[in-house]
C-alpha cells in the first residue's frame, strides 16, 4: 500500500498513514437486493468509477462486507487488481453485521469473537490480502456481548498482523471511552454532513483529544447536497433504493434543499461542483481527517474530486450557517467554532 499521491494529505491519527482529505466510498458499488441497497449498479461501471479514483491520486478506499454481503469488497479487489503495489492505495474495510436469512431485512451487528474473525478472514480473502490496512467495527453490538469483549478481540486480530489499523464506526463518545481504556482507538467513521452535524458537537472535539483520526461518510447526505435532488427525482428512485422512504428524502426535504442551495452558492464562488463544495464542508472542521465520497461512475468522481484540495473561507462558511438557520435543516451547531 502506498500514501504517495499528487492531493494534499493529513496524518490519519497515530496509525502513521497519511490520507488524502477524500477518500472512495464503496458502500452503493455493493450493488442491489440487500437492505442498505442504492438500487441496481453496473460493476463495469463501480470498477471504472474505482480506477478513476486512485489514478486521480484518491489514496484509500473505505468498503465493508455487509455492503452487499461481500459483494462491494468483490468489486474493489477487481478495481485493484490492475495497480502495482507501489500504486495500490490504503484499503479499509468493516466487520460486525450479521447477514440475515432475508437479505432485504436490516441486520444486526454481533460482538461474538469468533464470528468477528471469520468476517475478518473472509474479508481477507474477498480483496485477496494478507492484511489491511483499516478494520473497523461497523455497529457497536447488538446482541448480549460486552463492547469490553470484542474490542479486545479486534485489538488482539491488530496484533497479530491482520490489519494495520483498528477504528470504529457509529460509536458515541460513552463506547469510545470504554474501548479506549482497553486500548487505542485508532480511528473513528461517524456520519457527518451540513444537514447531519451531530457528530461536531462531541465526536469531533474527543477526538481530536485522543489523536483518533476521523473520516466521516456521507458528507454530501446522500446525495441530498449534490445540487442533483428534487421532489421529483425522489419519486423517480428505485424501490429498492433505501432513500426512498427515508424522511430526510420525504418529510424533511424542502428544508435539506435550501441547505443544497446554499452549497450551489459556495460552489460558484470557488468553480466548482455542489457536490465537491459539499464534501469539503466537512473537512473544513478541525478534527475531520477525510471525508468518504461514493461514486457509481468515473464521471462522478470527476464531479467531487475538487472537495480534496477546496478551502472554506470563513465567509462560505457563514452562507450555509446562515441557510441552515433559516431553513431548520438539521441537527447539530451550523459552522465550527
Amino acid at each position: 500500500m502506498t500514501s504517495d499521491t499528487t492531493l494534499p494529505t493529513i496524518a490519519f491519527g497515530t496509525t502513521g498513514m497519511s490520507i488524502t482529505r477524500v477518500g472512495f466510498g464503496a458502500w452503493a458499488v455493493g450493488g442491489t437486493g440487500w437492505s442498505g441497497g442504492w438500487g441496481p449498479q453496473d460493476d463495469t461501471e463501480s470498477v471504472a468509477a474505482i480506477r478513476r479514483a486512485v489514478e486521480r491520486g484518491v489514496n484509500w478506499i473505505d468498503t465493508a462486507w455487509v455492503y452487499g454481503y461481500g459483494h462491494s469488497e468483490e468489486v474493489v479487489r477487481e478495481a485493484l487488481s490492475v495497480f502495482s503495489d507501489a500504486d495500490r492505495p490504503y484499503v479499509f474495510t468493516k466487520c460486525g453485521p450479521v447477514e440475515p436469512a432475508i437479505r432485504t431485512v436490516e441486520p444486526l451487528s454481533t460482538g461474538d469473537p469468533a464470528v468477528l474473525r471469520e468476517q475478518v478472514v473472509a474479508s481477507l480473502r474477498r480483496l485477496g490480502t494478507d492484511s489491511v490496512d483499516l478494520m473497523q467495527m461497523h455497529w457497536p453490538a447488538e446482541d448480549d456481548i460486552e463492547l469490553e469483549v470484542y474490542w479486545q478481540a479486534l485489538l488482539d486480530m491488530k496484533a497479530e498482523g491482520l490489519y494495520r489499523a483498528v477504528g470504529v464506526s457509529n460509536f458515541d463518545t460513552s463506547e469510545l471511552e470504554r474501548a479506549e481504556s482497553l486500548g487505542h482507538v485508532d480511528t473513528l467513521q461517524p456520519p457527518f454532513s451540513a444537514i447531519d452535524r451531530r457528530a461536531g458537537v462531541d465526536l469531533l472535539p474527543w477526538c481530536r483529544e485522543h489523536q483518533t483520526g476521523v473520516i466521516v461518510y456521507s458528507p454530501m447526505h446522500a446525495g441530498l447536497l449534490t445540487g442533483a435532488f428534487s421532489a421529483e427525482r425522489v419519486a423517480s428512485l428505485p424501490d429498492d433504493d433505501w432513500r426512498k422512504t427515508d424522511t430526510d428524502f420525504t418529510d424533511d426535504l424542502s428544508a435539506n434543499l435550501a441547505v443544497a442551495d446554499a452549497m450551489a452558492t459556495v460552489a460558484e464562488r470557488h468553480g466548482v461542483s455542489t457536490a465537491a463544495a459539499a464534501a469539503a464542508w466537512t473537512i473544513a472542521w478541525p478534527g475531520v481527517s477525510g471525508a468518504i465520497v461514493g461514486a457509481r461512475s468515473a464521471a462522478q468522481v470527476d464531479g467531487w474530486l475538487d472537495a480534496a484540495t477546496l478551502q472554506y473561507g470563513s465567509d462560505d462558511l457563514q452562507v450555509v450557517a446562515d441557510a441552515i438557520a433559516s431553513s431548520g435543516a438539521g441537527e447539530g451547531a451550523a459552522r465550527p467554532a
